[in-house]
């Protein structure tokens, strides 16, 4: 045995360590999604996993996610939360098919075209991403000027906000957004292959992915989650910062609601309970520490896909859908386990 040999540390074999390593943690995300994928696809009877209409059905389901799941990145980064995604969804899709279904419910016959339906259903998604901002920049004001704890402030107005979508709808869904934009976008596929809604979502993610990792906001960003004394002893304005930055989570939330209205013709009022618990799962799953400063956007892209595939798979199989909310609750449960280990062992050095 050699003398290296001899003053080399002996590390024995950790399970925690492999998970929780820096360098295997993107391998280790997207082959936990692989893992996932080939069980399902031996679990379930040959050619209805792996369909081309379950394919397109997860890429639906994971897109949306990881459009909020993108906003939700910026805020866990700058140590916030927000538990209101799912009503200002709700909300934001509910504004969205009023207002196209009121325009359009005079066109009849020859009037119905897809121009005469444009203008509708443009000002229906303005409105629904206008209500979504506007409720993102009330929890950011909320939590920025009472200085009440994000998780309690954005449970608050989770349920103001969703009290509010069912006294306007009374309670029941809202039909009638025009079946034009169903079939021209919801269903629409770009050069026949790639559906527009995920279209949509790419390039959403994709520009919020380039603002984080290449310029002076998404540095910022890191700033505040890391140390917001700092940040702002630094000279940023750690409240305009955040305010800014809910507002974005409430953007995409209302960019989110437009695009279930496009592909259903329906705002759902219930649809959304478990919208924040898969998003934060995706972005914890990613990469993303709750406790701030840390994360990245190709982490949640892929964690996007783990909370769809898992309730994909349960579809499949026939399995009551309880199961998908104690699938998700464990992988989350797995990913705040992932982060906690790797915290303390960065702080012991």
């Amino acid at each position: 045995m050699t003398e290296a040999t001899l003053t080399q540390p002996q590390r024995r074999f950790s399970p925690g360590r492999l998970l929780t390593s820096g360098s295997l943690s993107e391998l280790t995300i997207f082959a936990l999604l692989v893992l996932i994928v080939v069980a399902f696809s031996l679990l379930t009877p040959p050619g209805t996993f792996l369909s081309v209409q379950n394919i397109e059905s997860i890429a639906l389901t994971g897109s949306q996610l990881a459009l909020i799941g993108a906003g939700v990145t910026f805020l866990l980064i700058a140590a916030g939360i927000d538990l209101s995604v799912g009503s200002m969804v709700a909300f934001s899709s509910v504004a969205a098919a009023q207002v196209m279904s009121t325009m359009t419910a005079n066109l009849l016959g020859e009037e119905r075209t897809l121009w005469a339906v444009l203008g509708p259903v443009l000002l229906g998604a303005l409105v629904a991403v206008l209500v979504g901002t506007g409720w993102g920049v009330v929890n950011g004001l909320i939590v920025t000027r009472t200085k009440i704890p994000p998780f309690v402030a954005t449970l608050a107005t989770s349920t103001l906000i969703l009290g509010l979508t069912q006294i306007w709808s009374g309670g029941v869904n809202v039909t009638g957004a025009p079946v034009e934009l169903q079939t021209a976008y919801g269903m629409g596929k770009f050069l026949g292959v790639i559906p527009y809604p995920v279209l949509t979502a790419a390039i959403v993610v994709a520009v919020l992915w380039f603002v984080l990792a290449k310029t002076r906001f998404g540095l910022r960003n890191f700033a505040i989650g890391a140390n917001p004394e700092s940040a702002r002893r630094a000279g940023i304005n750690v409240d305009r910062h955040l305010i800014v930055v809910y507002g974005m989570v409430g953007l995409l939330s209302g960019i989110v609601g437009t695009i279930d209205v496009a592909r259903y013709t329906t705002a759902t009022i219930s649809g959304y309970t478990g919208t924040a618990l898969a998003a934060i799962t995706a972005v914890v799953i990613g990469g993303t520490s709750l406790w701030g400063g840390r994360g990245r956007m190709s982490g949640t892209i892929v964690g996007a896909f783990i909370p769809a595939t898992l309730t994909s798979g349960f579809v499949v199989m026939g399995l009551p859908p309880f199961w998908q909310n104690v699938a998700i609750g464990v992988v989350l449960l797995l990913a705040v386990w992932a982060d906690q280990y790797r915290r303390s062992r960065a702080a012991r050095g």
